[in-house]
C-alpha cells in the first residue's frame, strides 16, 4: 500500500495520475484503433460502430458504480489502516463484478436492436452496430472484473500495474484489428464485427494478466475465496457510494443518445461527425480525468485518517492543474479541429460536422475540469449523490430544448452545440454549489472537533 496521508499532495496528484492518464490515454486508443480502421468501411459503418458505442456506457456505468464505491471504501479502509476491511470490500467487489458482468451479457444481447434502430439514421447503420456490438459484449461484461481489481489497485495507492497491463492490451488490439476487421494476412475480413471481436480477446487478456500478478504479488489486498461469500451489508457499502456516481455516468448515455436522435434527419454523415468528434474530446479530457480519479483515493485516504486540511488541499491543487490542461486543451481544438477529423474520415461532410463540434464543445473543456475535479471530492467524501443530481439537471436543461427545437422551421446542428454549452455552465454551477455545501457539512465539524 502507498500511504497518501503524508508527502506533497501535489506530486501524490501528478504521482498518480500520470499513470493513470497514461491508463486512459491507451483504453481510449482502444476506440481510436477500431475506429481508424472502420472508418475505412464507410459511414454507415462508422455510424453504426458510434450508435453501438454509445451502449457501451450503461455498461461503463454500473463498472462505474462498482470502481468508485470500491475505491472510496478502501481508499477509507488504507487510511484507517484497516487491512481486513480492505480486504473485505475487494472480494465482494468480485463477487459483484461477476454478477453484473453476466446481467450486461443478458441485457445487452437483448436490447441491443430495438436500441439501434430508434437511434440510427438508416438500415444499414443498424446493422453495422449490431454486428460490431454483438462481438464487443463479452469484452464489455469481462470490464467489470477488470474495473474490480483496478479499483482495488487504486485505494491503497498503486496505479502501474494497471498502467502495464493497460499498454498491454492496447498493443494486444491493435495488432488483432487490421487482421480481424481488414483481414491483415488472412484474407478474411470480418468488417466492424472484428473491431468487436478484437478488442473483447484484448479486455479478455488484460483481466488474465491483473489476475496473475494478484496471485504472485499478495499485496495490501488479495483473493480470498472464504470472503466470497455474499456479505448484502458490505454490497450496500459499495453500491451506495458507487450508484449515483454509475447514474452520473449513464445520464452521459441520455445526453449522447439524444444528440444522435436530435441530429438523425441530417443523415449517417453528421452521426459519423458527431461520433468521431465525441470520441476526440473524449480523448482530450483525459489529462483532467486522470486528475480526477487521483482526487478520490487521495483525498480518501486523508479524509480515512481525518487529516481534513489535506482534503482541501487536494482540490485546490487538483483544481489549478487541470484548469491549466484544459485551457491548452481548447485551444488545440479552436486552431486545427478539421486535422483532427481527417485522420479518421476524409469525407467532407464527416469532417466539418466533426470539426464544427469540436469548437463549440471544446468550450466545455475548462467547466468540465472543473466539474470532474468535484466529482473526485463527492467520491473521497463517500457521498456522490450531488454529482448525480448535478447531471440530472444537466440533461434535463439539454434534452428539453433539444427534442423542441427538432420540429422548429430553421433547425440547425449549430444550436445543439450551443445547448450543451448552455447545460454544462448549470452542470458546473450546481457541482461547486454542493460541493461546498458538502465541505460545511462534512469537513468542518471534523475540523473542529480536532485537538488543537
Amino acid at each position: 500500500m502507498k500511504d497518501l496521508t503524508q508527502g506533497s499532495i501535489a506530486r501524490h496528484i501528478i504521482s498518480m495520475a500520470v499513470p493513470m492518464g497514461a491508463s486512459m490515454l491507451f483504453q481510449t486508443l482502444y476506440v481510436f484503433v477500431d475506429l481508424y480502421f472502420v472508418a475505412g468501411l464507410g459511414d454507415a459503418a462508422v455510424a453504426g460502430v458510434s450508435a453501438a458505442s454509445n451502449i457501451m456506457l450503461i455498461t461503463l456505468a454500473l463498472t462505474q458504480a462498482l470502481g468508485v464505491g470500491t475505491v472510496a471504501l478502501i481508499s477509507h479502509a488504507a487510511g484507517r489502516k484497516d487491512q481486513q476491511d480492505a480486504n473485505l470490500i475487494f472480494n465482494q467487489s468480485l463477487l459483484v463484478a461477476a454478477i453484473l458482468g453476466a446481467l450486461a451479457l443478458l441485457l445487452g444481447y437483448t436490447l441491443a436492436v430495438p436500441y439501434l434502430s430508434s437511434m440510427a439514421a438508416d438500415e444499414a447503420t443498424v446493422m453495422q452496430g449490431r454486428k460490431y456490438l454483438f462481438w464487443f459484449l463479452p469484452g464489455l461484461a469481462l470490464q467489470f472484473a477488470l474495473v474490480s481489481i483496478r479499483s482495488a489497485l487504486i485505494g491503497t495507492g498503486i496505479v502501474k500495474p494497471a498502467m502495464i497491463v493497460q499498454v498491454a492490451t492496447v498493443l494486444l488490439n491493435a495488432v488483432l484489428a487490421p487482421v480481424l476487421i481488414a483481414g491483415w494476412g488472412t484474407s478474411y475480413a470480418m468488417g466492424v464485427a472484428g473491431a468487436g471481436l478484437a478488442s473483447s480477446i484484448a479486455v479478455l487478456s488484460g483481466v488474465v494478466l491483473l489476475w496473475v500478478y494478484f496471485n504472485r504479488m499478495g499485496r495490501y489486498v488479495s483473493f480470498h475465496p472464504e470472503r466470497w461469500q455474499p456479505r448484502f451489508a458490505v454490497w450496500k457499502r459499495i453500491l451506495t457510494i458507487g450508484l449515483p456516481a454509475g447514474g452520473d455516468l449513464l445520464l452521459i448515455f441520455g445526453y449522447v443518445s439524444t444528440t444522435l436522435w436530435a441530429i438523425r434527419d441530417f443523415g449517417p454523415a453528421a452521426q459519423a461527425g458527431f461520433g468521431i468528434g465525441s470520441r476526440i474530446m473524449g480523448g482530450i479530457f483525459l489529462p483532467a480525468m486522470a486528475i480526477a480519479v487521483a482526487v478520490a483515493p487521495v483525498a480518501g485516504q486523508n479524509f480515512g485518517a481525518r487529516q481534513i486540511a489535506r482534503v482541501r488541499e487536494t482540490f485546490r491543487v487538483a483544481f489549478i492543474q487541470s484548469i491549466a490542461l484544459m485551457l491548452a486543451a481548447m485551444l488545440l481544438c479552436q486552431w486545427r479541429p478539421e486535422a483532427m477529423v481527417r485522420f479518421f474520415s476524409p469525407e467532407p461532410e464527416v469532417v466539418r460536422v466533426g470539426a464544427q463540434f469540436l469548437q463549440f464543445i471544446s468550450w466545455n473543456c475548462v467547466l468540465n475540469a472543473v466539474s470532474l475535479v468535484c466529482s473526485g471530492v463527492f467520491q473521497a467524501l463517500g457521498n456522490t449523490l450531488p454529482s448525480l443530481l448535478s447531471s440530472a439537471m444537466r440533461l434535463i436543461v439539454y434534452a428539453v430544448p433539444a427534442i423542441w427545437l427538432t420540429s422548429q422551421p430553421g433547425y440547425k446542428l449549430e444550436h445543439i452545440w450551443y445547448l450543451s454549452i448552455a447545460a454544462t455552465i448549470v452542470h458546473v454551477a450546481l457541482n461547486v454549489l454542493w460541493l461546498r455545501k458538502q465541505v460545511r457539512l462534512q469537513l468542518t465539524p471534523l475540523a473542529v472537533a480536532q485537538p488543537m
